[in-house]
């Protein structure tokens, strides 16, 4: 019996990779760079297969943890939503990019370069005890010359980064998906060292 439920939380996580995609350029402008300043852009996001935007998720979050929780806990997840945005989702980013390569990633306004990473999908996954389901998060990564954002040097996909991978498991949505930019960062971060040589 507990061979078949490791096996169970096993599954989800060897029936997919992230897909890393180059749109357009190449990394050679990072080369001489050890600073890299970076936005993140939440606009037009959806979520799981439906796609519903992110206000009908907030909604339904909302409205699930209000009926089994109550209505305060409701209202605590809302503020911790936005706090993930603007705080975890960076934070995990960040952590991992600069665990990972040379160049340093953050709040730099006046770096030469700035990487725009625009979240357009997530899967938030789910945690039960014995069974879960990780998270997904998908975007896209476009680095532009800060004084003149129309001229892009690299635009990269990113689909389905893996949020949450330890067998474990992570109870807390928003932390769970947070892990999906903790990998982002360190698939993006380890493609740096190798493609422009910016190794630690």
């Amino acid at each position: 019996m507990r061979k078949l439920l490791f096996l169970l939380m096993m599954v989800p996580t060897l029936i997919f990779a992230q897909k890393i995609k180059v749109i357009s350029g190449n990394y050679d402008f990072l080369k001489d760079q050890n600073e890299l300043n970076v936005e993140f852009n939440y606009d037009g996001m959806t979520f799981y297969n439906e796609k519903i935007s992110e206000d009908e998720y907030i909604k339904r979050r909302v409205e699930d943890i209000g009926k089994n929780k109550g209505n305060a806990e409701a209202e605590i997840w809302k503020k911790d939503w936005e706090h993930s945005k603007t705080n975890a989702f960076p934070g995990k980013f960040f952590t991992s990019m600069n665990k990972n390569t040379s160049v340093k990633s953050g709040n730099y306004p006046n770096a030469k370069y700035t990487l725009i990473m625009t979240t357009t999908w997530i899967y938030p996954g789910w945690f039960a005890a014995v069974m879960k389901q990780h998270g997904k998060v998908s975007s896209n990564l476009k680095f532009v010359e800060t004084a003149n954002r129309s001229n892009v040097l690299l635009e990269i996909n990113s689909d389905k980064a893996p949020a949450d991978l330890n067998w474990v498991g992570i109870p807390n949505n928003n932390d769970r998906i947070a892990e999906g930019y903790a990998k982002t960062g360190k698939t993006l971060a380890k493609l740096i060292a190798s493609k422009a040589n910016k190794k630690l």
